[in-house]
């Protein structure tokens, strides 16, 4: 944004950022002249700009202010009275992402990032020149999986959170370095909170996982921490609607519509991450309370539909969880990829981060990607191979263009869905 220097040969400032390096060039870049220039383009930069810093969210976090701060004059000679300055009517993309687009500098890195990174190519310019502005060209939601990280890449208060609007300043808060939950992904987090209320979650470098993004869902479902929570138990009354209740009640309304159900109508499913799982992992020495306790209970009411599920540790079976998500190249591995085969999955909702992260790979590597199961968008064209196990089968038979593919690959790539 500041990058004007000043050339000794042609003695007058040039862009750095679009000035090819030649042989035997000398550039001043602290000189009188550069400083200058670098005044004027934060001139232009403000000269339209708000005086909402008190009342922005961005404030303190803003890098307008910032370079304001740093390159900028203590003076402007902008004459409000004689022109006025320009006011651009706010857009609606969404329940997310708050728009307040008088502040907009036109950067256009919100842009970029629809059209390049998310794949989803809502937002784009009109007009030209000082009627230019940054909107969906007709009213219409941003629809993307991806579309809070415009808050973080947003140097000013033109997109910011609407769910955080006016809660904090960056100042008041603490911050907490985390690992996201959400999806599979583990996309590194920082959490932002206040007298422990948690606030917001904002991305955290990590150039092997997430780089610098994260999806909505991680972003935004902190909003579950205070609203609609089930801090009480639920009975449906006679009406048939859900009304709060002691627990005491609820529990008696559970033994009684057990006493109600025969005993053939009852069982019990034990999966892979109750304490059994873990004794027989960490500690064979502990028993397994939670089992041994439902086994009890399902003596008591006479049946013996007690299961667990196939992936199920066990001392006789011996099976690995995490091998069940892990991945065995790594998140990075996508990008040395050459062929990518999607068997019963959906990674543009399920792991947008990752998702993000093979749309990278096909726009500069070239990635052949095929899909066995829904026909969905996923931001990049793919070979749709079918959605039964006849494709599967179809696929080691070596039929059709994309079994001719496969055995050029260099690196093959092989993504299933494992619940």
């Amino acid at each position: 944004m500041f990058c004007p220097v000043v050339d000794e040969v042609v003695l007058q400032p040039v862009a750095s950022c679009a000035m090819p390096v030649t042989k035997g060039m000398k550039i001043k870049t602290n000189s009188d002249l550069t400083k200058k220039a670098r005044e004027s383009v934060m001139e232009f930069l403000l000269v339209n700009h708000p005086l909402d810093c008190p009342i922005c969210d961005q404030g303190g976090e803003c890098d307008l202010q910032d370079q304001s701060m740093a390159f900028g004059s203590d003076r402007s000679r902008h004459q409000v009275e004689y022109d006025g300055k320009r006011a651009v009517e706010d857009k609606n993309i969404g329940p997310l992402v708050k728009t307040i687009m008088t502040r907009c500098i036109q950067c256009t890195r919100c842009v970029r990032f629809a059209n390049e990174i998310a794949g989803v190519p809502d937002l784009g310019t009109t007009g030209r020149g000082n009627e230019l502005q940054i909107g969906t060209y007709v009213e219409k939601l941003f629809a993307s999986e991806l579309s809070g990280n415009v808050i973080d890449i947003c140097p000013v208060g033109a997109l910011t959170s609407k769910p955080y609007s006016f809660m904090a300043r960056p100042w008041e808060t603490r911050k907490t370095e985390s690992v996201d939950v959400m999806d599979a992904t583990g996309s590194n987090i920082v959490v932002s909170h206040r007298t422990g209320e948690v606030l917001r979650v904002l991305p955290r470098l990590n150039e092997d996982v997430n780089e610098e993004w994260i999806s909505d869902k991680t972003r935004f479902a902190i909003d579950g921490l205070k609203r609609q929570r089930l801090l009480t138990p639920m009975i449906k009354d006679a009406g048939g609607s859900l009304r709060p209740c002691s627990w005491e009640e609820a529990l008696f309304a559970v033994a009684s519509k057990i006493r109600q159900t025969h005993a053939t109508q009852i069982a019990a499913v034990a999966g892979p991450l109750n304490d059994l799982g873990v004794a027989v992992e960490k500690q064979p020495e502990y028993l397994a309370e939670s089992l041994m306790a439902l086994k009890d209970l399902m003596n008591r009411f006479n049946t013996e539909l007690v299961c667990t599920e196939e992936s199920f540790t066990s001392a006789s079976g011996g099976s690995d969880l995490r091998s069940n998500y892990i991945m065995n190249d790594g998140i990075i591995g996508v990008e040395d990829t050459d062929v990518l085969l999607l068997v019963g999955t959906n990674p543009r909702y399920e792991a947008p981060i990752f998702n993000a992260r093979i749309r990278k790979s096909f726009i500069h590597n070239d990635l052949e990607v095929g899909l066995i199961g829904a026909d969905v968008d996923l931001t990049y064209d793919y070979t749709y191979l079918g959605e039964s196990g006849k494709a599967l089968d179809g696929l080691i038979a070596g039929k059709g263009d994309f079994a001719k593919v496969c055995p050029l690959s260099r690196h093959f790539y092989f993504l299933f869905l494992s619940y």
